[in-house]
């Protein structure tokens, strides 16, 4: 399901996400007044444009994606999905510590510092995961999150095109996410396309199991995906507690 997936896509886009950014907003300003004819939400006043490019994520995802995803999980050994989990993971603490840092966070920073230090040294270039042995906590935080902190609006429930579920603040981060991904700034061309694969498979295949509880529980996968997306991104910019009284994010 590239709803789901976009739940994780955070350091997985490509030059593609401005296209399609874009595209998306181009047709916004376009179709604005068909759309806001299918709200349902305050937070999606584009629900039917949202609609359409999902069904063409899930076309994308049943033809591509499902079933490589599908493939890597039955071919790749558990030992290497776990030593490919890790390796990712590690690469993301470096973001997350820019971001806890620019949130000021300094526990959570010199944590997520602390943790690619030793999962570099120790835990053979991050294949080992030392520092969850050592009880040091990982604290995921993604540029969007810190635009969120200092205070920046969420704005309109978007689906992109390929990477899914967002919003137009988290469209916006997510320019500088991939700007900030190490592995896609790496040097070597085939080493690089090849851990973005890797990567896209990995997070797909986490999310199988998942993706067929929705198929087979949700009445509108649509309005499940979208609920459970927004839901999640509100408590990451709150650190689980958001509150009770609905008002622009930020602290």
């Amino acid at each position: 399901m590239t709803g789901l997936l976009g739940l994780t896509r955070w350091h997985s886009g490509g030059a593609r996400f401005w296209s399609a950014t874009v595209l998306a907003l181009s047709m916004v300003l376009t179709l604005g007044g068909c759309a806001s004819a299918g709200r349902s939400s305050t937070k999606d006043p584009l629900e039917r444009l949202n609609r359409n490019v999902s069904q063409f994520n899930d076309v994308v995802d049943r033809a591509v994606l499902k079933p490589a995803a599908t493939a890597y999980q039955s071919v790749a050994p558990a030992v290497v999905r776990t030593g490919a989990s890790n390796f990712f993971g590690n690469v993301s603490d470096v973001w997350s510590f820019v971001n806890t840092a620019l949130q000021l966070k300094p526990e959570e920073a010199l944590n997520n510092l602390m943790r690619f230090s030793v999962n570099t040294f120790f835990g053979l270039g991050g294949l080992l995961d030392v520092a969850s042995e050592m009880n040091i906590e990982r604290h995921k935080e993604d540029f969007g999150q810190t635009l969120g902190r200092w205070g920046v609006p969420t704005g309109p429930y978007l689906v992109l095109p390929i990477f899914g579920p967002s919003t137009l603040r988290d469209a916006m981060a997510f320019g500088v996410e991939t700007r900030a991904d190490v592995v896609r700034n790496l040097g070597d061309v085939p080493t690089r396309n090849s851990l973005l694969v890797v990567r896209t498979l990995e997070a797909r295949a986490n999310l199988l199991r998942v993706g067929n509880v929705v198929e087979e529980a949700a009445l509108d996968k649509y309005t499940f995906t979208r609920d459970v997306f927004l839901q999640r991104r509100r408590n990451a910019v709150y650190d689980g507690d958001p509150p009770q009284v609905e008002r622009p994010e930020g602290r």
